[in-house]
C-alpha cells in the first residue's frame, strides 16, 4: 500500500496563514477605526470651537450694532464720546475672538476671502475712530452722519462676511460628517470581503480536513477489516493446529503407547516367576501407562474431543473438575436457562474464555476460590469468571492472553468485560448473540 502524504503541515499551514490574516487584517482595522474616531473627535471639536468664535464675533458686532443705534439718538443724556470705552471693549473682544477664529477654523476662507474680512475690519475701526475724533473736537452731527452713512453699512457688512464663514462652517461640519460615514462604509465593506474571504478560507480547510479524515477513516476501516480477518486466520490457524496435535497424540502416540503396554504385558507373563526381567518388565509397563495418561492429559487440554462429541456445557461440567484437581482451586459452577446448541467454532472460543480467564485466577488472582456462571437468556448467551483476588491490574490489561479474549468475542460479535465485583477482585463478563452461536465464525 503506497504510503499516503501527511495532510497536518498544509493544514497546519492553512491554519497558520488564516489566524495571520485574522490578525492582520483585525490590527489594520483597529487602527483605522481608532483613527477615524480620532479625526471626528479632532474635526468635531474644531468645528465647534470655531463655530463659537464666529457666534462670538456676531455678537460683538450686534453689541456694536445696538452701540451705534443709542449713538444716533440726537437727544440722549450721554455725548457720543461715553460710548468710546464700550466700543473698545467690543474691539479687543472682536480682535481676539477673530484671531481664534483664525486658529480653529476647519474650512479655511480663501485668500480673497481673509483679505476682505481683515480690510473691512481695519476700514470699519478706522471709520470708528474717525467718528469718535470728529466727536471729540465737538461735531456730534458730522459724527451721527458718520455712523448712518458708513459705520452701519460696514457693521452690516461685516456681520455678512461672518455669518457666510458660519455657513460655510456648517457646510464644512457637514463634509466632515459625510466624509466620516463614508470612511465608515470603506471600512464596513473591507470588513464584509475580509469575512467572505476568512469565511472561503475556513470552509476550504475544513473541506480539506473533512476529506483527509475520511481518507484517514476509511483507511483505518480497511486496516481494521484486514486486522480481523488476520487474526480469524490466526486463531483459526492455532485451533486447527491444536486439534491436529491433539488429534495426533490421542491416535497414534496413544494407540503406540497402548500397544506397547499391551506387549510388556505379555512379555511378563512369560518371563518366570521371581525373575528380575518380569519386574523390570512391569515397571515400563507401569511407566508406559503413566505417559500414555499424560499425553492423554495433553491432548484434552489442547483440544478436547468432548468439546466436538457432547458440546460446550459438558465440556464445562467435565474441565471444571479437572482444574480443581490440577491447581487446588475451589470453583462454583452455576448453569442457568435454555439455548440453543452452540456451534463448534463458537464452543471452541467460548471454551477458550473460559480457559483462559481462570488461567489468570490460578496465576495472578492470589485467590483459592473462583465462581462460574453459563447462561442461556433469549437470544444471547452470557459466560462469567468471578474471583475475589487481588484484582485486575491496568498492566496485565495489554497481555496477550486478554487480547486473545477480546479479540475471540470480537469475533463471535460479542462484547467482554473485565469488572471489579462488589468483593474486589476481577470479573470476567462474556456475552455472545444467539446468531453467532448458531453460525460457522
Amino acid at each position: 500500500m503506497p504510503t499516503s502524504r501527511n495532510p497536518t503541515t498544509g493544514l497546519l499551514l492553512g491554519l497558520l496563514v488564516t489566524c495571520s490574516a485574522v490578525a492582520t487584517y483585525s490590527f489594520y482595522t483597529t487602527r483605522q477605526i481608532s483613527g477615524l474616531r480620532e479625526m471626528q473627535r479632532d474635526l468635531g471639536d474644531r468645528n465647534r470651537q470655531d463655530s463659537l468664535q464666529l457666534l462670538r464675533l456676531q455678537n460683538d458686532l450686534n453689541a456694536v450694532g445696538l452701540a451705534m443705534r443709542d449713538m444716533l439718538d440726537a437727544g440722549g443724556p450721554y455725548p457720543l464720546t461715553a460710548w468710546a470705552a464700550q466700543i473698545d471693549r467690543i474691539r479687543t473682544d472682536f480682535a481676539d475672538a477673530l484671531k481664534r477664529e483664525e486658529a480653529v477654523a476647519v474650512a479655511r476662507p480663501t485668500p480673497e476671502q481673509r483679505q476682505y474680512l481683515g480690510n473691512s475690519t481695519a476700514q470699519f475701526w478706522d471709520a470708528v475712530d474717525r467718528m469718535f475724533a470728529l466727536a471729540a473736537a465737538g461735531h456730534e452731527d458730522e459724527a451721527r452722519e458718520q455712523i448712518r452713512i458708513s459705520l452701519q453699512a460696514r457693521q452690516a457688512a461685516l456681520t455678512g462676511a461672518v455669518a457666510r464663514l458660519l455657513v460655510e462652517n456648517n457646510a464644512s461640519e457637514e463634509q466632515t460628517a459625510a466624509r466620516v460615514q463614508e470612511i465608515y462604509s470603506r471600512v464596513q465593506r473591507q470588513v464584509y470581503w475580509f469575512l467572505t474571504a476568512t469565511l472561503v478560507a475556513i470552509a476550504i480547510t475544513s473541506l480539506s480536513l473533512i476529506r483527509n479524515n475520511r481518507r484517514l477513516f476509511a483507511r483505518l476501516e480497511s486496516l481494521s477489516a484486514q486486522r480481523r480477518e488476520l487474526v480469524q486466520k490466526l486463531i483459526a490457524a492455532r485451533e486447527s493446529t491444536l486439534h491436529h496435535i491433539a488429534r495426533e497424540l490421542h491416535d497414534e502416540f496413544g494407540q503406540i503407547l497402548t500397544a506397547m503396554g499391551s506387549m510388556l504385558r505379555r512379555a511378563g507373563t512369560q518371563a518366570p516367576d521371581g525373575s528380575p526381567l518380569r519386574s523390570e518388565l512391569r515397571e515400563i509397563n507401569e511407566l508406559a501407562q503413566s505417559t500414555l495418561n499424560s499425553v492423554r492429559s495433553l491432548s484434552q487440554a489442547l483440544h478436547p474431543a468432548i468439546l466436538d462429541e457432547a458440546g460446550l456445557d459438558s465440556t464445562i461440567e467435565w474441565y471444571l473438575p479437572t482444574v480443581e484437581k490440577q491447581v487446588g482451586l475451589s470453583i462454583s459452577y452455576e448453569r442457568s436457562g435454555t439455548g440453543s446448541t452452540v456451534n463448534g467454532t463458537a464452543s471452541i472460543h467460548v471454551y477458550r474464555v473460559l480457559q483462559e480467564a481462570l488461567n489468570n485466577v490460578t496465576r495472578h488472582a492470589e485467590a483459592d476460590r473462583a465462581w462460574v456462571r453459563l447462561r442461556h437468556g433469549d437470544g444471547v448467551l452470557e459466560l462469567e469468571v468471578e474471583d475475589h483476588g487481588r484484582g485486575f491490574q491496568a498492566a496485565e490489561g495489554r497481555g496477550l492472553g486478554l487480547v486473545a479474549m477480546r479479540e475471540r468475542a470480537d469475533l463471535l460479535g460479542g462484547t467482554i468485560e473485565f469488572l471489579t465485583p462488589a468483593g474486589g477482585g476481577t470479573l470476567v463478563r462474556l456475552r455472545i448473540p444467539s446468531e453467532s452461536l448458531k453460525a460457522e465464525v
